[in-house]
């Protein structure tokens, strides 16, 4: 398979031949999956939690005397029936992650990014300059590459700071770099835009 590179225009600027192995079968359908799920599980705070009626404040003393009141037995405040006490089997901080191994990932990011190439859906950019933090400047890259208004994520080779700031005010579109792009990145945006050092660097992670 070969990706035709372009300048920031959507000029042509030669071809690229894609040199890991592009997956066209079912294979990998459940790595995606199963990675996805962690992903979006660890992105859980499970910082949620309610107290039960040993943690509740207040007395431990009997509200009543168990006979001879006419009224139902009681034995604590912080009972659950009872408005202020206890909560039964609440909600309690917890870890929400998920084990997924790292042939699993690699499996699935190439899966993930597989598709999105037989869709058409990368694109492969000479390099990407921003000069100094200013979001026009990737405003009008995407406008360029009639991409304006569409969910978009820029994968760089390194870390471009100005390119980061530039583009965090802009809605959908995200940077990150060819080392830590995810499953998850490939699959969510309507258009991958890959740097040509970006995309050989990610082809070496992924053989």
């Amino acid at each position: 398979m070969k990706l035709t590179v372009t300048d920031i225009k959507g000029s042509p600027q030669g071809e690229l031949q894609v040199s890991f192995e592009v997956i066209e079968n079912g294979r990998g359908t459940q790595a995606v999956h199963d990675t996805v799920v962690a992903y979006l599980a660890a992105q859980r705070s499970g910082t949620a939690s309610t107290k039960t009626m040993g943690e509740v404040a207040g007395t431990g003393k009997k509200p009543w005397k168990q006979k001879g009141t006419g009224m139902a037995r009681a034995g604590s405040f912080a009972s659950p029936l009872w408005r202020g006490g206890g909560v039964t089997f609440g909600p309690k901080p917890r870890d929400f992650a998920k084990k997924v191994n790292s042939k699993v990932k690699r499996l699935a990011l190439r899966k993930a990014l597989s598709e999105r190439l037989a869709a058409g859906d990368v694109l492969v950019i000479s390099e990407i300059k921003v000069d100094a933090p200013r979001t026009k400047t990737v405003i009008a890259i995407l406008k360029d590459l009639q991409l304006d208004g569409k969910s978009a994520v820029f994968v760089t080779e390194a870390t471009d700071e100005n390119l980061y700031l530039s583009a965090r005010n802009i809605p959908k579109v995200e940077v990150t770099t060819s080392e830590l792009l995810n499953t998850y990145q490939v699959l969510r945006p309507a258009k991958l835009i890959f740097t040509k050092g970006a995309f050989e660097k990610l082809e070496s992670r992924l053989k």
